[in-house]
């Protein structure tokens, strides 16, 4: 009994342990890998002043340093343009063009990054402007813009990550991919055999739903902790709102995610336990029936 009891405890160890990987890897591939998932997630951030107010202050920089002859250093804070064009900016960041801009932009990185994980393609990942700025530009036509229409539209190649950094990536994208599929099934086999060949099934399908639940627990760690240092290694304080407000956004499902393992196991380990109470208990009164003696017979004399 004791060697069976010690390997269905290794083996259900082993999938508590795999359960909050193997959801951290099915969220990573199938939430951040879908182009109209990772739109839809990014879409209402337009509407957050955090990411308005970084945008804002990205386009008035390169826009003052476009046009100021002065030295990068000394052009935000010298040039007398600087107040006007971040006015200008921050209205355009509330109108539907903006969000428009701001869809089209992130569908646009999107398909560059996931082109350049599926394929061998040597060199940076870039995206092209150009249908961002027809998508803008008509946009701002519908809203009876002056001289909307016309706004150039040229194909400007953009970089979004160095040549350096996308065999990495590239490496990284494939070992996730395949984590994916053999971590939640390897999860699964792990805690169905160790159910099965456990002395007591009950206690161990009890155990299951706790180690479920402190994965979940322990996912849910994680993602507060990942966002503290992602937040901490920003060099700019003063966009870290909207590096959080993104943060948020990306990892919603995955702290749905965890929150329900903790619920999902706790419910199996509360049902089994309640389970196990209302069993009977084993009866250790065994009926015995009575003995039956022959006669006792007289000697004859």
């Amino acid at each position: 009994m004791a060697p069976r009891n010690a390997l269905s405890a290794t083996l259900l160890t082993l999938a508590c342990l795999l359960t909050p990987c193997a959801t951290l890897t099915t969220w990573a591939t199938h939430t951040l890998t879908d182009t109209p998932r990772y739109v839809d997630t990014m879409a209402p951030l337009a509407t957050n002043p955090a990411i308005r107010e970084a945008v804002a202050d990205a386009v008035q920089d390169e826009v003052v340093q476009t046009l100021s002859p002065q030295p990068a250093a000394a052009t935000t804070t010298d040039n007398p343009l600087t107040p006007f064009i971040k006015d200008a900016v921050r209205s355009f960041t509330r109108t539907p063009a903006f969000r428009t801009a701001w869809t089209a932009t992130n569908e646009a990185v999107h398909d560059a990054l996931l082109r350049a994980l599926h394929t061998d393609t040597p060199g940076p990942v870039t995206i092209d402007l150009a249908p961002v700025t027809a998508q803008v530009r008509a946009q701002l036509t519908a809203d009876h813009m002056p001289y909307a229409h016309r706004i150039p539209v040229e194909h400007t190649e953009v970089a979004v990550v160095p040549e350096t950094e996308v065999a990495g990536l590239r490496r990284g994208f494939h070992m996730l991919d395949a984590a994916a599929f053999w971590l939640p099934l390897a999860a699964v086999v792990l805690a169905v055999t160790g159910t099965a060949v456990a002395a007591c099934r009950r206690r161990a399908l009890t155990a299951t739903g706790l180690g479920t639940a402190l994965g979940g627990a322990l996912l849910a760690v994680a993602v507060a902790v990942g966002r503290r240092l992602t937040l901490a290694d920003l060099p700019d304080r003063i966009h870290r709102p909207a590096a959080a407000a993104v943060y948020d956004a990306l990892t919603a499902t995955l702290r749905t995610a965890s929150w329900l393992l903790l619920a999902l196991g706790l419910t199996v380990a509360l049902a089994s336990w309640l389970t196990g109470r209302r069993e009977p208990p084993p009866s250790t009164t065994a009926s015995a029936a009575p003995s039956r003696q022959p006669p006792a017979t007289l000697p004859r004399p």
